[in-house]
This record gives structure tokens, C-alpha cells and sequence, in this order.
């Protein structure tokens, strides 16, 4: 008989978004038949916070995060450090973001996008909840920002959806932050994404899926949900030479290591 494998969290999905929410009941299901016992669901607009909330107490297995997305500074209002706090008071949310750089496609909101992720930061050291990155085409302004602020003072950090350079990579894990890992790193041609992976402290590493997005192989172009988690898990056993047990245990210990706030939830 199999052994059963240990369950696996997928750290970061957006099951609020419409292609999810409407099948809510089996994307759940459908994700426990493959081992992923938990979800934290992502809220990246402030108007966005009461459905986002009302889905983690349909949910005892959802919680959520709660920032301002930086591609959308430019259509909404910037989130105050007030807001961030009061939400965080809520005892499903465990982490504060995503928030970030994203010079890919909306680089003429660059101040903006700094200026939310600074008050990000300090919300993040405020409550004592984990910061979500998001950074594309942004390396260099990203290690300055997170990198001074982190000597500034400290705070615990995820780069969700992990794709950019080894240098930012070493600099990030070198501080503590953790990588998350999504379906990027199953594609055919990211080899060097996943050799910038294998470099990296096995002990920082989370897994993702970032649904509706970036279905990993073998649904690569369809909808991606949480239930994917484990064929991300497969490829990152691989990447780390270990066995898909030992991987999938591994980054769970690691989510309830930087996401403390659910394991508390769980006891109180």
C-alpha cells in the first residue's frame, strides 16, 4: 500500500477572483483529493477586503493576506498603514501584501509603487505579520528598498512567485526571506530559474500556485487552482534532490515557520 504523502499549503492564490470563487466547493475539494490542506488567498484591493474576509470564515482551511497589488496603484486609492493594521486584527489574516515593484507593466507608477511598498514594510514590522513581494523587472530598486529598510529594522519577508535573478535571490535568503516557488519553475524553459532555486537554502523555500495563473505542467495554459500545488511540489523535489515526501514535509514546516499567525489560529 502507498504511503500517504504529508499535505502541502498552497501560500499564495487569489480565490476570490471570479474563475475561482464561482466554483469555490470543488476547487477546495478538488485541491484536499491532492494533499493541499490550506490556502491563503490573497486580497489586492482595499474595496476587495469584505468578500476576501467572508471567504476565509466560509473556509475553516482559507486564510487570507490583505495589501494594496502594485500594478493597481494607479486605479485605486493607496492603502493606509491604519487600514493594514486594523485588518490585521482579524484572525485569519497572516500576512500583509502583496505588494511591491512591477516595472514589467507599470513602470510609469513607479513612485507610487515605492511608496506603497515602504508603508507595506512598516506595517509588516508593526503587526509581526510576514510581507508579500511582488517584483518584476525591478532587481536593482528592489534589494535597495528591502535591503535598507531590513537594516532599518527588521521584518520577515516572502518573494512570492520567485522569477527573478540569482543576485536578488542570494541578497533576499541572505536577510531570511523566504522564496515561494510557483508553476514558473516547471516550464520547459526555465531552466535556470530552477538552478537559481537549487542554490538557495532548502529550509526558506515555500510552494505557491498564484491562481488563477501560471498553471504548471501538465496544465500549463489552462486555469491554474490550489489542487496544481502538487505538481509544482514534484518538480521542486526534483530541483532539491529530494523525495516528493521529504519535499512536500519540508515546505510545510517552512509555511508554518514564517506564517506563525496560522498555526496560533489554529490552537486558539
Amino acid at each position: 500500500m502507498p504511503i500517504a504523502l504529508p499535505e502541502i499549503v498552497d501560500s499564495h492564490c487569489h480565490l476570490d477572483f471570479p474563475e475561482l470563487e464561482k466554483d469555490i466547493d470543488n476547487v477546495i475539494s478538488r485541491a484536499k483529493e491532492r494533499g493541499v490542506s490550506k490556502f491563503v488567498t490573497i486580497c489586492t484591493k482595499e474595496e476587495n477586503l469584505e468578500k476576501v474576509i467572508s471567504l476565509a470564515e466560509s473556509f475553516e482551511e482559507i486564510y487570507f493576506a490583505f495589501g494594496l497589488h502594485p500594478m493597481s496603484v494607479s486605479d485605486s486609492s493607496q492603502i493606509s498603514l491604519e487600514s493594514l493594521i486594523k485588518a490585521s486584527k482579524h484572525p485569519k489574516m497572516v500576512g500583509i501584501g502583496e505588494s511591491g515593484l512591477d516595472y514589467y507593466y507599470t513602470l510609469e507608477t513607479k513612485e507610487q509603487q515605492i511608496e506603497s511598498l515602504i508603508t507595506h514594510i512598516v506595517a509588516a514590522r508593526e503587526t509581526k505579520l510576514p510581507l508579500i513581494i511582488h517584483s518584476r523587472n525591478a532587481d536593482e530598486d528592489m534589494e535597495k528598498i528591502l535591503v535598507g529598510e531590513f537594516i532599518r529594522e527588521p521584518f520577515k519577508c516572502v518573494m512570492h512567485c520567485f522569477s527573478s535573478g540569482e543576485k536578488l535571490a542570494r541578497i533576499t535568503t541572505e536577510l531570511g526571506f523566504y522564496l515561494s516557488m510557483s508553476g514558473i519553475v516547471t516550464f520547459p524553459k526555465s531552466e535556470n530559474l530552477r538552478k537559481i532555486f537549487s542554490k538557495i537554502d532548502k529550509n526558506l523555500i515555500l510552494l505557491e500556485t498564484d491562481s488563477p495563473y501560471l498553471a504548471p505542467v501538465p496544465n500549463r495554459g489552462k486555469r491554474n487552482e490550489p489542487a496544481f500545488t502538487a505538481d509544482t511540489a514534484k518538480v521542486g523535489a526534483e530541483i532539491f534532490k529530494l523525495s516528493e515526501y521529504d519535499f512536500r514535509q519540508l515546505t510545510t514546516e517552512n509555511f508554518y515557520t514564517l506564517f506563525e499567525k496560522v498555526g496560533k489560529t489554529q490552537l486558539g
